[in-house]
């Protein structure tokens, strides 16, 4: 078992999925959006999910319109599901009955403005998924940012995690609910370095 909290976003390979289960992550996410290079059919997402158990899965998107999300996710059944629209969250809350995450990319925001986020949304969202798309570091700024929020709200840390004394010391020093990590390609077929991924994982290992 695992000392924290983890969920492993755009898994695309059965290597990852199975790994990851065995590891005792929590959440697995898969994109459901065809434009994403991490993108999974509803067809292959059977498939992956026929092979795993004991984990949620959770499909990933970043579709604007209600109506359309709600009709692909009848191809998808998952237990939680990622958006990065907070204005669909209202809707969502009442159509479904599952965990909601709202990706947030912190390239975009101040830390005021991530508190006043958090704040209108907190009731709708079971964790915020705090990532980047331009590899932002956590830098000391950051840390003082993410612990006084995660005070308040349900935070999984997606960025600056690129080594285990990152990872451990986040764990131990914002009081974050967890940490995301992303999934990779395999070299080919059910062979894959897991490489970074790995060594974290191990790192958060309960002792036995």
């Amino acid at each position: 078992m695992l000392t924290s909290f983890v969920k492993i976003s755009n898994v695309t390979n059965l290597s990852d999925a199975r790994y990851c289960a065995g590891m005792g992550v929590e959440m697995l996410g898969f994109s459901i959006d065809e434009g994403s290079q991490a993108y999974i059919s509803p067809k292959k997402f059977g498939e992956l999910k026929g092979w795993i158990s004991g984990i949620q899965i959770v499909a990933e998107t970043s579709m604007t319109d209600p109506v359309a999300l709600l009709s692909l996710l009848e191809e998808y059944p998952c237990e939680a599901l990622q958006v990065s629209d907070p204005d669909l969250l209202p809707i969502l809350n009442r159509e479904l009955d599952k965990p909601l995450l709202l990706r947030v990319d912190v390239d975009h925001y101040e830390a005021d403005e991530l508190d006043a986020l958090m704040g209108r949304y907190s009731s709708e969202v079971t964790y915020f998924l705090l990532e980047s798309d331009q590899n932002a570091e956590l830098t000391n700024e950051w840390k003082d940012y993410i612990k006084a929020l995660s005070q308040e709200y349900p935070i999984l840390l997606g960025f600056g995690l690129d080594s285990q004394d990152a990872v451990l010391d986040a764990v131990e020093e914002l009081n974050i609910k967890g940490i995301a990590l992303r999934g990779g390609d395999e070299i080919r077929p059910g062979y894959k370095d897991f490489g970074a991924m790995m060594d974290i994982l191990e790192a958060l290992e309960e002792d036995d």
